[in-house]
């Protein structure tokens, strides 16, 4: 019995990966071994990256409440406990976007919690 080899799905397989590998610099982008190593590592990159930029995001909206709370006199950690107290469940995004944005409404805020 003649060996069986699944060429189709071989070639498919590799293609995918020098697809992926497109625009990398030298044999990264045209040698399957190489383009295999670094098209899993910038794989394992972007899913890292999505983890952190939910990060800094957030820590992007607690320095900008932090900046336009303390124009009122108080700080970041008093007004999120204030705002807690009073039962305004607004998230940071929200409140960032409002101290950036609309301050009047921010302001008003503010006064409330005090």
């Amino acid at each position: 019995m003649p060996r069986s080899v699944n060429a189709v799905a071989s070639r498919a397989r590799r293609k995918r990966i020098l697809n992926q590998a497109k625009g990398y610099y030298g044999k990264r982008k045209n040698v399957y071994t190489v383009a295999k190593n670094v098209v899993e590592k910038g794989l394992t990159y972007a899913y890292v990256g999505r983890k952190l930029k939910k990060r800094e995001y957030r820590s992007l909206w607690i320095v900008r409440i932090n900046a336009a709370v303390r124009e009122h006199g108080i700080t970041y950690s008093e007004f999120i406990n204030k705002l807690k107290l009073k039962n305004i469940e607004l998230d940071r995004k929200v409140l960032a976007d409002l101290a950036m944005n609309q301050p009047e409404t921010f302001n008003k805020l503010v006064e409330s919690v005090k």
